[in-house]
């Protein structure tokens, strides 16, 4: 794929639907169109509960310092730091394609999960409503949905979700690993707050979606004493189902995470990368299949009991993602054009 820069990207911050953010992140935002054949992609990790998902995205404005997906940009001669966070990469006939999918005879209609990678609500959808659009598709054909997004633009799309929800099957995880709010603006600057992603829970739940919540990456040491209060509050915003994933640094990432928490947390550092190393035999990341997800030891056990127990004292349901749906899927029935008549005359 060659990636072809856009002149001017449209300013995702021009929008009313994006007014959450705090802060503009200083570094100049490149945007590239990739014209890929198609848009979904297959997954045979036994760690993932999903098979097939779409990522509208690649590259994320969120800047979250462990995103395990910031070495996808070198794939693409970028870099895993800030070209990562402002070099981004947008799919702009993702709806068409994932309609072209639906109409091959190979289609079954399984769960597509948006997004694999990086977050399908990031800032830059706003303007170009790429995942809006590839919903929309999956309304139509009633094709299951799983959406997992930090981004509170979700809320936008309530009416699609709504008619995903009724006539397929939808679920939303939001990814909420913070509860304290410094913490939170140090590891993902440019996400919405904790409490403003709560809100979104609650307008989600209140609406009649299915919405759990996404206590990832959970980072021994940082944010692993914010569990119960996590839970506890996605509980009373609505969420009904709770996952969590140990903080994963493959690649570059260990260096992007390393940096960060020493540049924004200095006194907290070496002992969170202590903690992390704890839990991956003495290294930052293991890329092994059941056991990149989860990590060993003591320390990584006491985590995964705590999550568990404090699930059970707030009365969430500790649940994974999970791919069972209805056999909703329908290829909409498409009328043959008119035959002109011909004049009696």
């Amino acid at each position: 794929m060659k990636a072809r820069p856009i002149d001017n990207p449209p300013n995702p911050w021009a929008s009313t639907a994006v007014e959450y953010l705090d802060e503009i992140p200083p570094s100049k935002l490149e945007v590239f169109e990739d014209h890929s054949r198609q848009v979904l992609s297959h997954n045979d990790s036994p760690d993932v509960g999903f098979s097939w998902s779409v990522n509208p995205y690649r590259g994320c404005l969120h800047a979250c310092a462990y995103c395990y997906a910031r070495p996808t940009h070198q794939y693409l001669d970028m870099g895993a730091g800030t070209d990562f966070e402002t070099k981004l990469v947008v799919k702009p006939r993702a709806p068409e394609l994932l309609r072209e999918a639906f109409e091959k005879p190979s289609w079954k209609g399984e769960t597509v999960v948006f997004s694999g990678v990086t977050d399908c609500y990031q800032p830059l959808e706003a303007s170009l409503r790429l995942t809006r659009g590839c919903l929309e598709v999956c309304a139509e054909y009633r094709n299951p949905v799983g959406i997992i997004t930090k981004g509170v633009l979700v809320e936008r799309d309530l009416d699609v979700l709504q008619r995903l929800a009724r006539d397929a099957r939808l679920w939303v995880s939001i990814s909420l690993p913070f509860h304290n709010a410094e913490l939170a603006r140090a590891m993902e600057p440019y996400a919405a707050s904790p409490m403003r992603r709560l809100l979104t829970i609650r307008r989600l739940t209140e609406a009649g979606i299915d919405v759990a919540v996404s206590v990832a990456p959970i980072i021994p040491g940082l944010n692993d004493e914010d569990i119960h209060r996590v839970l506890a509050a996605a509980r009373e915003a609505g969420a009904t189902r709770a996952h969590h994933i140990l903080v994963r640094l493959p690649g570059p990432v260990k260096d992007v995470f390393a940096e960060r928490l020493r540049a924004k947390l200095p006194l907290r550092a070496e002992r969170v990368l202590h903690r992390i190393r704890e839990t991956r035999g003495g290294e930052l990341n293991d890329s092994r299949f059941k056991h990149r997800m989860r990590g060993g030891g003591l320390y990584a056990e006491t985590i995964h009991r705590l999550f568990h127990t404090a699930a059970r004292k707030v009365g969430i349901r500790a649940s994974y993602i999970t791919e069972d749906a209805p056999d909703t899927f329908r290829r909409p029935e498409r009328k043959p054009p008119p035959t002109p008549q011909l004049s009696l005359f």
